[in-house]
C-alpha cells in the first residue's frame, strides 16, 4: 500500500551515510520535501544543498505546488534564491513578517536574502498571519499563541524597526500539520515559538487532539529550564515518534533520546507514513 505521507529531508545538519555513487550534502538547515495529496517543499535550507539532495533523491522540484516557510532565518529560506526561475511559478505561503530586518546580537544579519518584491517575481507568495489549508490534510498553522509561559519567553536577537533595535521573538515563526489515521504530524523549522506550543496550535488547528509524530528543529540551546520543562510536557502527552533535528542541540537530542526515545534524523532519509 502506498504511504499516505511521506517526508523526505534535503537538508539538515546531519547527514546520512552514503555510497559511492550517491552521497548527500548537509548544511545548518533545514529542508524536507513532503509528499501528501500534493507536494510541498518545507523550508530550503541556506544554499542550494537542497537541490543536489533532491536530485540524488529522484524528487522533481517542477512538480511542486506549494512551498511553506517555516521563518525568515537565512538557513531556513535562503535557499529560495537558487530556486528562483528554475521551477514554473509556484505558491509560496509564509507569514507576514518574513520579511523582518533581523539580526544576531553581534550585530550580523540573519534575516532572509530575498525581498518581497524578489520572492514575488518568482512566486505566487501568499502571505498569512492565520491558518491555511493547503491540501485535504496539510495545514500551514500561522502565527502560533504562545501561552504556556516557559517557551519564547527571552530572546537574543533583535529586529530594525524605523532604525531602532527592538527584541526580535520571530513572530513569523510557524510550522505544518498533517491529519493522519494515527494522529497529528507535527513539522516544524526552528520552533522559536515553541515546540509545546506548536503542537497545542496544531491540535487546535486540525481538530485531532493525539498527535503522532513531532519532527524538525526544537531550538534547545542554551536553556536547561525550557529543555527540562519540554521533556515534561512530552511525557505527559506521549506522542508515538519524536525526531528533533537541526537546531535542537546536542544535549537536547541525548536526553530525548534517554528519555522519551526520540529517533534521529539526517539529510537524506525518508520518513513514510501509511
Amino acid at each position: 500500500m502506498k504511504p499516505k505521507l511521506e517526508i523526505s529531508v534535503l537538508c539538515e545538519d546531519q547527514v546520512m551515510m552514503g555510497f559511492k555513487d550517491r552521497i548527500f550534502k548537509g548544511a545548518h538547515g533545514l529542508s524536507l520535501f513532503i509528499r501528501a495529496e500534493q507536494n510541498i517543499l518545507f523550508d530550503t535550507g541556506p544554499s542550494d544543498v537542497f537541490l543536489d539532495n533532491a536530485a540524488l533523491l529522484g524528487l522533481d522540484l517542477d512538480a511542486l505546488e506549494w512551498i511553506a516557510l517555516s521563518h525568515g532565518h537565512w538557513d531556513h529560506a535562503d535557499g529560495l534564491a537558487f530556486l528562483a526561475g528554475q521551477i514554473k511559478k509556484t505558491k509560496l505561503i509564509a507569514h507576514p513578517a518574513v520579511f523582518t530586518d533581523r539580526h544576531k546580537p553581534t550585530g550580523e544579519f540573519n534575516g532572509m536574502s530575498l525581498s518581497r518584491e524578489a520572492l514575488e517575481a518568482s512566486f505566487d507568495l501568499e502571505l498569512s498571519e492565520g491558518p491555511r489549508q493547503l491540501t485535504p490534510t496539510v495545514y500551514f498553522l500561522g502565527q502560533v499563541p504562545r501561552s504556556n509561559g516557559f517557551e519564547s519567553v527571552s530572546t537574543q536577537f533583535y529586529q530594525l524597526v524605523n532604525g531602532k533595535q527592538a527584541p526580535d521573538f520571530l513572530e513569523d515563526d510557524t510550522a505544518l500539520a498533517v491529519k493522519t489515521d494515527q494522529g497529528c504530524v507535527v513539522i516544524a523549522g526552528c520552533a522559536h515559538a515553541g515546540i509545546c506550543n506548536i503542537c497545542e496550535h496544531a491540535k487546535a488547528v486540525t481538530g485531532q487532539d493525539r498527535i503522532h509524530m513531532v519532527m524538525g528543529g526544537f531550538h534547545l540551546l542554551g536553556s536547561e529550564d525550557q529543555l527540562s520543562r519540554t521533556v515534561e510536557y512530552f511525557k505527559a502527552h506521549p506522542v508515538d515518534r519524536l525526531l528533533p533535528m537541526h537546531c535542537t542541540g546536542f544535549d537536547a537530542l541525548c536526553r530525548f533520546h534517554r528519555e522519551l526515545g526520540a529517533e534521529k534524523i539526517a539529510t537524506g532519509q525518508t520518513i513514510c507514513i501509511a
